[in-house]
């Protein structure tokens, strides 16, 4: 069996950090097991879909390191759903019924009021076809209700949660249609888990209820169903899933300097028994998934942490790897310089801001920094001239420590730390040296 897994968000707006959360985890899957990725838009919603979110999405998944083996859009398969929609009306699994909107919320009320669940009585079954078709006169149009089997429990293995049971009696029959002919989520994505060879569905638990109800889906359509695994949706540092976390989408993190290594690296372990670490390549992180590691238990996103994961990717990247990022001029030793006191690719431009010049005069100390420029003018340049200049001042003077050290480094770059100071030297060289110290 090829395993196939598809990520399926709705292009009504920007993926958020959920969603990455588990389109990555649906690409490792597939990845690992030599499968396929598939890409579905769920676009059944055309007034809300927009081209601009759709285009969106397939950037940030680029930006996020996933590419898509296919794409598949709902709307381009409307002509399947009518044709299983037909079949599923004709074997009695699908049946029209006429409450409104405000019907339906009063029987709610009155079932609550009761404190009995405020299931669906399937009233409509028990019209018959005079009375249909005197609604239908008065111009009431019918919405669709999937038939659960009430005979048949509800129950799959899931790969996260392990076994799950529910009583379809205790469970309304799902509207799959709209009176105006327009789709919920729950019938064409079932058809398209058969029709495009799903074998594996990875989803939040916000899912739970909806596999319930799609098992005797596929089941009417003669077909064998996914397994399916849900996993804990992630909080944010309040505690329950936010706003402001539903809002963290690609765009955000790039423009904090994120980088997509460092997100994929915390995604991928957040909520699982493996501790987050800074892999820049993604080979590891294929080869340790595992639905085993991912617990029930949500898991919190903190952006702090991934800016700590950021820093120390940061600190593994090559020259090559940020080149076309770094300011004109500045060069492999530059950034080899710098890179290990970054905590983004973009803070590069400080420190080389600081090599080129201007620094703030220093007023402090100006006897012994007059030394060092006497001494840094005179002395051979090549090899480590760092450890020259201070070598010579430490004889002349007896200084040692941070009276020998700090107030060269408040010359030369108008801070107190920074990078190592052998490897700047060098880069700010003789002439721009001379002259701060002086």
């Amino acid at each position: 069996m090829t395993v196939v897994t598809r990520f399926a968000p709705s292009p009504t707006g920007r993926l958020h950090v959920g969603n990455l959360q588990q389109a990555l985890r649906n690409w490792l899957f597939a990845r690992q097991q030599g499968g396929r990725f598939l890409l579905r838009l769920d676009d059944t919603d055309q007034e809300r879909s927009e081209a601009r979110y759709a285009d969106a999405i397939r950037d940030d998944l680029a930006w996020f390191g996933i590419v898509p083996d296919a794409e598949e859009r709902q709307s381009a398969r409307f002509d399947r759903y009518e044709a299983r929609f037909a079949a599923l009306v004709e074997a009695g699994r699908i049946y029209p019924a006429y409450e409104s909107a405000q019907e339906l919320d009063l029987r709610r009320k009155v079932l609550l009021g009761r404190g009995l669940p405020p299931i669906y009585d399937r009233a409509a079954l028990a019209l018959g076809d005079g009375e249909r078709a005197r609604l239908e006169a008065d111009g009431v149009k019918p919405h669709w209700r999937f038939r659960l089997d009430h005979g048949r429990a509800l129950q799959w293995d899931d790969l996260i949660r392990g076994l799950q049971l529910f009583d379809p009696a205790t469970m309304s029959d799902p509207v799959v249609r709209r009176a105006d002919g327009s789709w919920l989520y729950m019938l064409p994505s079932a058809i398209d888990d058969v029709e495009l060879g799903i074998t594996h569905v990875l989803r939040g638990e916000d899912h739970v209820s909806n596999t319930a109800l799609q098992l005797q889906m596929f089941e009417a359509m003669g077909a064998t169903p996914p397994r399916f695994a849900h996993a804990a949706l992630l909080t944010g540092s309040e505690g329950k899933l936010s706003k402001r976390l539903g809002s963290l989408g690609v765009e955000h993190f790039r423009d904090a300097g994120i980088e997509p290594a460092a997100l994929r690296a915390l995604l991928a372990r957040l909520g699982t028994s493996d501790a987050v670490e800074p892999l820049v390549e993604i080979g590891p992180l294929v080869d340790g998934f595992a639905f085993a590691k991912l617990g029930r238990a949500p898991a919190k996103f903190d952006e702090a942490e991934l800016a700590q994961v950021n820093a120390r990717v940061v600190h593994q990247l090559s020259f090559g790897d940020v080149a076309e990022r770094l300011p004109a001029g500045m060069g492999e030793a530059a950034w080899d310089a710098v890179r290990p006191n970054l905590e983004r690719v973009a803070d590069a431009a400080v420190w080389w801001r600081v090599i080129e010049g201007p620094v703030a005069a220093v007023e402090e100390d100006r006897e012994y920094l007059a030394m060092a420029a006497e001494v840094a003018a005179a002395m051979p340049w090549e090899g480590d001239p760092w450890h020259a200049l201070t070598a010579a001042l430490k004889e002349r003077t007896g200084r040692k420590g941070k009276a020998l050290f700090l107030p060269l480094r408040r010359a030369l770059t108008g801070m107190d730390h920074g990078p190592d100071m052998a490897a700047l030297l060098p880069l700010i060289g003789r002439e721009r040296a001379v002259a701060r110290l002086s």
